[in-house]
């Protein structure tokens, strides 16, 4: 992301320090966020800096920005007389709504969209539609609140874990280092070594335990984890407690990664494993982002986002709450993951797509796409689309390619979908999703298919 991106964003924050400046008044600036990690953490940034700035808000979680909604919004915004309206990590495909707000708006996005005029609305989303950027909500919406004010310095943390939960790698783009560096001076550790949950708990619990990497005769067997630690020469005991991943030394780690490899590769698995490991500091304690990104996501898939808002913005007793939200999702999770398995599908050349109609929560369905798509169970490029029902008249799509680094850009495939059936979009090149009516679920999968079919022939062209 160039130069000028980061002046614009500088500029944004700018202007709005100006308007909160020059309209001291204590009407409330409405804020919506999506539930998802990047979006709550956008919204607990967002609203640390509004309580710095002694200024009154109130915050909502969406599913998803729907233009009925929006719409809505231009009345209400009326009646209620709110001083701003802020979305974050949503509303770029509803510009031309927005702008029809009558009080000052702001967008904070990374999901592609359609060029369209913007007047009124400051619009901050580097995304367009022929661009791929590795930037999430939370880290744009990070750079405008350590604009607006360096005191918010101190969220940095909660960037990474949004750019985690987006499964978005911090990467060495200028801004994304910018934002490291200033996770760093809070206290993130970063290492290297296999994606496991957690880096933090013991060794032997993290590796049998783990969902993120399958480890052939190892996952779910204790006897095969310490048959794994033993042929790597790792003692999982320290004196009276038990080492973690992130205590193991360089050379210890270096033999696990081989003893794992080793094993994946035997069997057929994807040797793609190993990553930064993220530990950041919340309540004065290091944790794994990755782990709290999951937790983070579980509140808001469940409906719990308000426990995860004061959870990432200090509260000590929603952490314990948040954590048994996680538990409850994780239930969720596996009845999820075992109907995907077992129930029949729609297969062609270069894609699964899985009706669950409402067997799987319209909220969950997205993280039982992605949890398939990192795993090994389909070759890498292949396209998965879940559909879930959502109350009564309407069906939750959610899509991703399983394996990582790929030229598939689900946004444009889902858009060129929903331009015919009809519904409202949202997403970006690696994961896109859609609300349609319910009466048109036999053409939305006709004409997936179609697309579908067609883009596996331009990939092999």
């Amino acid at each position: 992301m160039g130069v000028e991106e980061i002046e614009k964003i500088k500029e944004s924050a700018f202007k709005f320090k100006a308007f909160l400046e020059k309209n001291p008044n204590k009407r409330l600036i409405r804020i919506f966020t999506h539930i998802d990690t990047d979006g709550l953490t956008s919204g607990a940034i967002f609203i640390k800096m509004l309580e710095r700035m002694k200024e009154s808000f109130w915050i909502t979680p969406l599913k998803q920005l729907e233009r009925k909604k929006v719409s809505e919004l231009i009345d209400e915004t009326l009646k209620q007389e709110w001083k701003a309206v802020i979305f974050l990590d949503l509303g770029s495909n509803a510009l031309d709504l927005i702008e029809k707000i009558p009080a000052f708006t702001l967008v904070i996005d990374h999901h592609q969209f359609e060029n369209l005029p913007v007047e009124k609305t400051i619009f901050i989303n580097p995304s367009h539609k022929e661009e791929k950027v590795d930037i999430s909500a939370a880290g744009l919406t990070y750079l405008f609140c350590k604009y607006v004010d360096s005191r918010n310095e101190d969220l940095a943390q909660l960037a990474i874990l949004g750019l985690i939960g987006d499964v978005i790698e911090p990467s060495s783009d200028k801004l994304c280092n910018e934002i490291i560096e200033d996770a760093k001076k809070q206290g993130m550790q970063i290492k290297k070594g296999p994606i496991i949950f957690s880096s933090m708990r013991p060794l032997h619990k993290a590796l049998e335990f783990s969902s993120s990497i399958f480890i052939p005769g190892v996952t779910g067997n204790f006897s095969g984890v310490v048959a794994l630690l033993r042929e790597a020469g790792i003692e999982y005991k320290q004196g009276n407690s038990y080492k973690s991943l992130f205590d193991l030394n360089k050379d210890e780690m270096s033999r696990l990664m081989t003893a794992i490899l080793l094993r994946r590769i035997r069997d057929g698995h994807s040797s793609d494993i190993i990553g930064n490991i993220y530990l950041i500091k919340l309540f004065g304690r290091l944790e794994d982002a990755r782990e709290l990104s999951a937790v983070v996501n579980a509140c808001g898939r469940l409906n719990y986002g308000d426990i995860a808002l004061s959870f990432l913005v200090g509260a000590r007793k929603a952490k314990y709450i948040s954590q048994e939200v996680y538990d409850k999702y994780k239930i969720n999770i596996i009845r999820g993951l075992n109907y995907a398995e077992n129930c029949e599908k729609i297969r062609g050349d270069g894609y699964i797509i899985i009706n669950a109609k409402d067997n799987i929560k319209d909220t969950m369905i997205g993280t039982i796409i992605s949890i398939i798509a990192s795993s090994s169970i389909y070759p890498k490029g292949t396209i998965l689309v879940g559909m879930a029902y959502q109350g009564e008249d309407k069906i939750k799509i959610s899509s991703r390619v399983s394996g990582r680094d790929n030229n598939i850009n689900l946004a444009d495939l889902i858009k060129s979908v929903i331009k015919t059936s009809g519904g409202d979009f949202g997403g970006h090149a690696q994961a896109a999703g859609a609300v349609i009516p319910r009466d048109k679920e036999a053409l939305f999968i006709e004409l997936l298919e179609r697309e579908l079919k067609m883009t596996e022939m331009s990939i092999k062209i």
